[in-house]
């Protein structure tokens, strides 16, 4: 297995580790009715659990920019690269999104997305 298929794993479970992060010692966690708890979150949690749903949204582009890039035959180099940097990158928006450094996670968000599209244009070359 090709480090950017570890890294599309690393990219599924990272939504796992988020929604962790907004339930962390909340002791009226209420796992019957979850969606309802979430919707009463402030602060940090509710960023954790905004930073969770992005996450989910952005793992289906980049898991098939990285199955096209590698069935299209883009060297494996930047294939691995380019999935690593996505990786970091999204790792670090979700620690910029529940820290609310606003700016840092829009950043890290366009360099995540920039990745996947650059997998995309070197399939297409």
């Amino acid at each position: 297995m090709t480090i950017a298929y570890w890294a599309v794993l690393a990219a599924a479970i990272l939504p796992i580790v988020l929604a962790g992060v907004s339930k962390y010692g909340a002791r009226d966690y209420d796992n019957r009715n979850p969606r309802v708890w979430f919707a009463g979150l402030d602060g940090w949690r509710m960023r954790a659990h905004a930073a969770q749903q992005n996450a989910h949204e952005a793992f289906a582009p980049f898991a098939v920019a990285v199955i096209i890039a590698h069935q299209l035959a883009v060297g494996q180099g930047l294939i691995d690269s380019l999935a690593l940097i996505h990786l970091a990158m999204r790792c670090a928006h979700g620690v910029f999104y529940v820290a609310d450094f606003h700016w840092l996670r829009s950043l890290s968000w366009l360099a995540a997305m920039a990745c996947v599209v650059a997998l995309f244009v070197a399939a297409a070359l």
